[in-house]
């Protein structure tokens, strides 16, 4: 006959799960991914589903595959606090669009950058300031449009960046340099940083992609 008690996971059902063992698990599967363990469609999927647990068990089931010693979701293995990507990639939710038609629009502090963002800007200016924003996931889209204004985007050097827009009588670029109001030297992201790609448009206007140094 087998041991009831063989499973640890028989009574996790009944046991809420606390934001610290969601933000626990969602560490060790950011881990996971950049020691390839995890595809990034799957690292994006449990990472969602780990902010949305309600019970243990539900967390413990995340992790089933990838250690025989993570069964227990109290005892996640720390991973190293400095690694910014893990703590922006929240799952949350945030605005789709950004728009300025003859005025302005700015974002910036704490916020959450959804997987896909339009930014667009008529005669006018859109601010993307990405420093202290969080990341709904792993890979984020900003679709950039200014017709006769401009589009800045500012992106932290613990995110990759990839630029593609296309400027027609106007300009769609992309600068790393020294940053005035940052003057610190722009670093290379880390194994495992997020991915922000910004496409789009500039006609007679700009999108100007900058890299800056990170605020923490």
């Amino acid at each position: 006959m087998d041991d009831a008690r063989s499973d640890p996971d028989r009574d996790l059902p009944s046991i809420r799960a606390s934001d610290h063992e969601r933000e626990a698990t969602a560490r060790f599967l950011q881990q996971s991914f950049s020691e390839g363990r995890l595809t990034l469609a799957e690292f994006d999927e449990r990472t969602t589903k780990a902010y949305g647990a309600r019970f243990q068990s539900d967390l413990a089931e995340l992790t089933r595959d990838l250690s025989p010693a993570r069964r227990d979701v109290r005892s996640a293995p720390a991973v190293h606090h400095d690694a910014a990507p893990a703590r922006r990639i929240t799952g949350g939710g945030g605005p789709s669009t950004s728009l300025a038609v003859m005025g302005g629009c700015e974002r910036r502090g704490t916020w959450t950058v959804p997987a896909e963002h339009t930014a667009f800007a008529l005669m006018g200016g859109v601010e993307l300031d990405l420093r202290e924003a969080a990341l709904q996931a792993h890979e984020t889209t900003i679709r950039a449009f200014a017709i006769m204004g401009g589009v800045e985007i500012l992106v932290p050097d613990d995110i990759h960046v990839e630029v593609e827009g296309l400027g027609l009588m106007g300009g769609f670029s992309e600068a790393s340099g020294k940053w005035k109001p940052d003057p610190r030297p722009v670093r290379q992201p880390p194994a495992g940083a997020p991915v922000v790609r910004i496409t789009g448009l500039a006609l007679m206007g700009g999108v100007d992609v900058r890299r800056v140094p990170r605020t923490r």
